[in-house]
């Protein structure tokens, strides 16, 4: 039943990544009618189990815990380091967990997903807009962002900050609030 992957699968040029790595994994995967596949996964599942695999360095399907962030980030996820953390603190930080494992951190790190919006972000950051401006002095955000919270490193803060600032080194915060939750 499985269809042998020829090697050299001939890609439309401007074809994504992600387009890429399906038809690839789609070329070696049994033949199946979609409604069997329906009967084990939904639509968002299989979106995971690809995503999921996009990680997996070894082929083996499994990815490293220290991994885990990165792939619920890449799931629209945005949990903490402390959130990743409470998730997998049974687990050891060389071990490699399967899907399997992952879905239910998944789920978890869904269901418990922040409701901060945009809106909160702003209000807080208003309280140190002194001209009330919709400006706040970089050097102070720099401060704010490596002190409170989930520290960034300066380095973090350099790539968030990056064409950000204005001529007077000020940051209008409402579009750096909107840039960092948009992507």
């Amino acid at each position: 039943p499985y269809r042998k992957c020829s090697g050299n699968l001939r890609l439309n040029s401007r074809a994504s990544e992600a387009q890429t790595t399906r038809q690839i994994c789609l070329s070696c995967v049994p033949k199946l009618e979609m409604h069997s596949f329906r009967k084990y996964f939904n639509f968002t599942e299989i979106d995971y189990q690809e995503a999921f695999s996009l990680f997996d360095n070894r082929g083996d399907g499994k990815i490293n815990i220290s991994q885990l962030g990165d792939v619920l980030r890449a799931l629209g996820q945005n949990p903490t380091e402390a959130d990743v953390k409470k998730c997998c603190h049974q687990l050891r930080p060389d071990e490699r967990i399967s899907f399997d494992v992952f879905l239910p951190i998944l789920q978890t790190i869904s269901k418990n997903r922040s409701t901060d919006t945009a809106e909160d972000f702003i209000e807080g950051l208003r309280h140190f807009d002194k001209d009330g401006n919709g400006y706040i002095s970089s050097a102070e955000l720099r401060h704010l962002l490596t002190t409170l919270g989930e520290k960034l490193t300066d380095d973090e803060v350099e790539q968030l900050l990056a064409g950000q600032e204005d001529s007077q080194g000020n940051v209008h915060y409402e579009d750096f609030v909107r840039m960092v939750m948009n992507g």
